[in-house]
Formats: C-alpha cells, sequence, structure tokens
C-alpha cells in the first residue's frame, strides 16, 4: 500500500490537477465569450467586423457562436470538478449532441428554417435540446457531488493503492481529520491508521 504522505499530499488526493483547472478554466472562459460575441454580434455593428454584411450573415453567425459557447461552458465546468469518467462521458456526448445541432443550424439557416416545405428548424433545435439537457444533467451531477462530497459532517473519498490493486473507499470526514493529524504527527496512532485503511481495503 501507499505511504499515507503520497495518500493525502498527492494532487490525486486533492482532485484538482493544475493543468486540468487551467485548461476546463480557459474553456470555459472561451464558452462564455463566444456567448457574449455572438449576442454582440446581433446588437452592435460587431457583425461587420467579423464579415457578416448582412442582418440574416449576423444571426448566422450568431446562431453558431452562442451555439458552441453553451456546451463549452458546461464542458469547462466538468473538466475543472473531480468528476468520474460516467460524468465526463455523458457531458462529452451531450457536447455531441449539442455540435451536430449546430451543424444543422449552420446548414439549415435561413433557407432551409422556417416557412420552406423542407424546414429543420424542429430537428435542429431537437438535436440541440436533447444534447444540452445530457449535458447540463451530467454537469448538475458533476457538481451535485462534488458538493456533497464537501459538505461539513459527509464523507470523504480514499483512493487506496496496495499490490496494484486500487480502491476507492469512503470515510466519515472527522475520521479524515484524524488520519491526517496522523500523517503530519501531531497526534494520531499512525500504525492503528494504517491498520484501519487495509480493514477498508478488505472490506
Amino acid at each position: 500500500m501507499e505511504s499515507l504522505g503520497e495518500a493525502y499530499a498527492g494532487s490525486r488526493w486533492e482532485g484538482r490537477d493544475p493543468r486540468r483547472v487551467a485548461a476546463g478554466g480557459a474553456l470555459f472562459a472561451l464558452g462564455l465569450l463566444a456567448v457574449v460575441a455572438g449576442i454582440l454580434v446581433v446588437t452592435t455593428s460587431l457583425s461587420a467586423v467579423a464579415g457578416a454584411e448582412t442582418t440574416t450573415e449576423a444571426q448566422w453567425l450568431a446562431g453558431v457562436l452562442a451555439g458552441l459557447g453553451v456546451p463549452a461552458s458546461m464542458a469547462g465546468v466538468v473538466v475543472v470538478l473531480p468528476a468520474s469518467r460516467r460524468q465526463r462521458l455523458g457531458v462529452l456526448v451531450g457536447t455531441v449532441g449539442c455540435l451536430a445541432g449546430v451543424a444543422l443550424f449552420a446548414r439549415a439557416y435561413p433557407t432551409r428554417w422556417t416557412g420552406t416545405g423542407q424546414s429543420l428548424a424542429f430537428p435542429t433545435a431537437l438535436t440541440y435540446f436533447l444534447g444540452g439537457s445530457v449535458a447540463f444533467w451530467f454537469v448538475f451531477t458533476a457538481i451535485a457531488s462534488y458538493r456533497l462530497r464537501n459538505t461539513p459532517g459527509g464523507t470523504v473519498q480514499l483512493e487506496l493503492t496496495r499490490q496494484g490493486e486500487t480502491k476507492t473507499v469512503e470515510v466519515p470526514r472527522d475520521q479524515y481529520r484524524q488520519y491526517q493529524q496522523a500523517v503530519r504527527g501531531d497526534g494520531g496512532n499512525t500504525e492503528q491508521v494504517i491498520q484501519e485503511l487495509e480493514e477498508k481495503f478488505e472490506e
């Protein structure tokens, strides 16, 4: 089994890799900027700067920017949080759905949007809505589980490794504090802590 110092001091225990936090923050910020840019394109003269000379072109550009910005922001949240593989996969699936909706919009607007016999407005909106709903649900579960793990009086997840086998166990928060004290050497019996962790590993 790995040393207690490694178990508590590593970034794996904290659940936050600085590079992952930076990448997630950048993705979230880019998503917000895309949404804001989409709004500005249809409400200011920024559309001319972006090369959209007509109202239709400005609306097309705004729709694409906002459509890409929303799932990018949601993906950024999950990248920053210590989410599970299932949650990250769920957001990825939802993001792909949103991208499919944006692709449909980019193809359909304005000639096949509304008022035509071959309108793609409904399938586009449905595709984007379903993708966004899936992504939002898994973002919500990631935030909820993160808050639950960090609520005082809750439980803390520890990842234990012994002889190449890894197992995640949950311990009460007060018990985790006792483990921390033993590791820092300011109280607590280290041998007893190791024995308790090995017993949890066997459960």
